[in-house]
């Protein structure tokens, strides 16, 4: 019988801003009437793309896809400037969702090409943002985990960036690295603010409950980082994708109270979802009986417009003024 009696969602937990604008701007041209596209999975959630599909928004891996005249959004990951010119060139209606946090390191970048540094970027290669930010520095050296730091040639003059979802600690430790390699060491600092305060909300969470749930996509690199973040802290946990995931109530064990956190692509309503799933699953038969409410309950305790899935209410433009 389960012993799970209450199910906290960490704070500040939905996707991040820069996700929920790219998914706004997709939803407003739609219902517009404009033929929209999303260049790339405008999210790394599945349900929210069957969503956004539903609604005519196709996601397509290529310009050549979209046809002229067709609205085509940019993702919050950002593209390399030549993708953004040739959508331009073929008379593509070019929406830039690119996050703001990005297009500070875009430019961060830009500037440091121009003042002749050897340029490390550390970030996962082939992820979006990173060949993204490659095309305003070309000839940067990505490196990810630490097997990869011996790539990095000893020279005069070294800038370090990071890719804005990496963990603070790497991009600390990559630093101190560093020193070692150059005589002049750059830090810039791209390290998405919502990433850090994502995880340090799921620490406190994690050192106050009895078991954590991390909510998100098997490749979100956030997403693991907070699963690593509850091993660290000691506590119990399993990352799920979706509540279906959840099928064993003697994962919890004695737990009597659960966490649940998400990555920044991860929309709020899953975690309502996965909340009372736990209820319903492992909680104990008073709790069972109420989950919908609870779970509910659970949402609104943390509930900010700032991480909902969308300001857009599907089908219809925002309001004017």
């Amino acid at each position: 019988m389960g012993k799970v009696r209450d199910v906290v969602i960490t704070r500040r937990t939905g996707f991040c801003y820069g996700v929920r604008e790219a998914i706004d701007y997709a939803k407003t041209a739609a219902a517009e009437g404009k033929p929209t596209h999303t260049l790339g999975q405008v999210v790394h959630n599945e349900g929210v793309i069957e969503q956004l599909e539903a609604q005519g928004i196709r996601t397509v891996a290529s310009l050549d896809e979209v046809h002229e005249g067709a609205a085509v959004v940019i993702r919050a990951h950002g593209v390399t400037p030549e993708v953004m010119e040739r959508a331009k060139t073929r008379g593509l209606e070019v929406i830039d969702g690119t996050c703001t946090w990005v297009i500070q390191e875009q430019r961060a970048l830009a500037r440091l090409v121009d003042e002749g540094y050897t340029i490390v970027l550390l970030g996962t290669p082939r992820h979006p943002e990173v060949v993204g930010l490659l095309g305003f520095a070309p000839g940067a050296i990505v490196v990810d985990e630490e097997e990869d730091w011996g790539r990095i040639p000893r020279t005069k003059r070294i800038a370090l960036i990071s890719q804005s979802t990496q963990p603070p600690w790497k991009f600390e430790k990559l630093a101190a690295y560093l020193v070692g390699r150059c005589h002049e060491l750059k830090i810039v600092n791209t390290i998405c603010p919502v990433t850090i305060r994502r995880q340090q909300d799921t620490m406190e969470a994690a050192a106050a409950v009895d078991h954590m749930v991390v909510v998100g996509g098997r490749s979100s690199a956030n997403t693991k980082e907070l699963t690593r973040l509850c091993r660290i802290a000691g506590t119990p946990v399993v990352q799920i994708e979706s509540p279906a995931d959840l099928q064993d109530p003697d994962l919890f064990g004695d737990a009597e109270v659960v966490g649940v956190t998400g990555g920044t692509s991860t929309p709020i309503e899953d975690l309502q979802a996965v909340t009372r799933r736990i209820y319903e699953l492992a909680g104990t038969p008073e709790v069972r009986a109420r989950a919908a409410e609870l779970a509910d309950a659970s949402l609104r305790r943390v509930a900010d417009s700032t991480y909902r899935t969308s300001s857009v209410p599907s089908g219809a433009a925002p309001a004017e003024g």
